[in-house]
């Protein structure tokens, strides 16, 4: 994605994209591309705050079973993460419906200029739109995975840890099944007391979400900053 906005930030730079945009201001068009500028910003901004926040509590239950300072202090650290994984649920889901809105609306304004450069800069940006939404809506698809509270036998659950391996940034069917996994995990310490193997079940779990948490983190800041160049470039054609 970065060497998509790469490739955005050279054409924008181009005198004649520039002269094509700025000398078609008063259609709808215009406002559709800097709208949707101003939406992909504030989408990326919240699903950072979202990543941030569960950054956080899995570094919290991490530390607390990491410490086993006993049942209070364990079960205190799984329901606050049961808490904000609905949150985050419900959270993923908002800003999901805020894109497909975004979605049906791209490409809403017809060009009635014919000019070949311009429709084709106009196409380019509509599509470069509609992959950073298509990416966003992938990533939160994960994060609004549902919280299962039902609980595995012992040895499926040891199996199905076993077989599904760590977390993967690039897998998103595998990252859904390892929240599944956890939230198996931390279920069954939930309701039957400290479990040295389920504890590390789920502490193994967690210490691979943790990974691919940060590694979303980073891009998401790199994304962001391409979002902050590329509205400032429009706005920058379209004062003149």
């Amino acid at each position: 994605m970065e060497d998509l906005y790469k490739c955005l930030d050279e054409l924008l730079s181009l005198q004649s994209t520039q002269q094509a945009l700025s000398h078609h201001q008063p259609e709808k068009w215009v406002d559709e591309l800097l709208d949707g500028s101003v939406s992909l910003l504030d989408i990326c901004g919240n699903t950072r705050d979202v990543i941030s926040q569960f950054k956080e509590n899995v570094e919290d239950l991490q530390s607390a079973l990491r410490r086993r300072k006993g049942d209070v202090c364990i079960e205190s650290s799984i329901n606050n993460y049961i808490c904000l994984r609905k949150k985050m649920n419900n959270d993923a889901k908002k800003l999901l419906a805020a894109m497909k809105k975004m979605d049906n609306k791209a490409g809403a304004s017809p060009l009635l200029d014919q000019d070949h450069q311009l429709s084709t800069v106009v196409r380019v940006l509509r599509y470069v739109n509609a992959i950073s939404i298509s990416i966003f809506q992938s990533l939160l698809l994960f994060f609004s995975s549902p919280v299962l509270k039902s609980k595995p036998s012992r040895w499926s659950l040891v199996s199905k840890f076993m077989q599904k391996g760590t977390v993967s940034c690039q897998e998103k069917q595998e990252n859904m099944e390892e929240l599944e996994t956890i939230d198996f995990a931390l279920s069954a310490i939930s309701s039957e007391r400290e479990d040295l193997e389920k504890m590390q079940i789920a502490y193994k779990g967690l210490g691979a979400l943790e990974v691919s948490i940060e590694g979303l983190d980073d891009g998401l800041e790199c994304i962001f900053r391409n979002f902050i160049k590329t509205r400032a470039s429009l706005l920058n054609i379209f004062s003149h």
